[in-house]
């Protein structure tokens, strides 16, 4: 019989996913990467337009500039959209994975015995759309933290709540 006190009891399923149970970012995040990406291009590409403008001194058509930072935002959305839909994590009894992209594919797992600390961020932006970055800072010096933007902020904290129950259950092992 447990004793008053002693919770060594799991989590209820439902608040975990069920194992290799991959789950993708929550629909809201998807406008969030596309414009945080076309906008990164967009305005690259028309300071680097106007850059080689100023330059070259050659004679340039004054719409060829918005142009082609549209043409590159477009691009921008189109690879954001890209990265939204290829990312997707995985909490489970070993620990965090994540899997990101399609072409250069990334699979990163985080045994829980690894986390040294958890971060929750949430900049204007995601606090708008109920969104967060849950940060796993890990032992080691090389790749030392894994950031998952884009989650549901109850999924991000819940995540948070998780993994840091489940460092202190390892540490209480030792």
């Amino acid at each position: 019989e447990p004793q008053a006190g002693a919770d060594a009891s799991p989590p209820p399923a439902s608040t975990m996913p069920a194992p290799d149970r991959w789950q993708k970012l929550p629909a809201r995040a998807r406008s969030l990467f596309v414009a945080a990406t076309a906008t990164g291009f967009g305005l690259s590409a028309a300071v680097a337009a106007t850059v080689f403008a100023l330059v070259s001194r050659l004679p340039v058509p004054g719409w060829l500039l918005p142009a082609a930072a549209v043409l590159v935002a477009g691009f921008g959305a189109w690879l954001g959209w890209r990265r939204y839909r290829y990312t997707h994590w995985l909490l489970d009894e070993d620990g965090f994975g994540l899997r990101r992209g399609r072409l250069w594919q990334s699979d990163t797992r985080v045994p829980g015995s690894r986390v040294q600390h958890l971060d929750i961020r949430r900049g204007p932006l995601e606090r708008r759309f109920r969104l967060a970055t849950l940060v796993i800072h890990t032992a080691g010096t090389r790749h030392s933290e894994v950031s998952v933007s884009g989650l549901d902020a109850s999924d991000a904290e819940r995540l948070r709540d998780h993994l840091a129950r489940q460092t202190d259950d390892d540490d209480d092992a030792d």
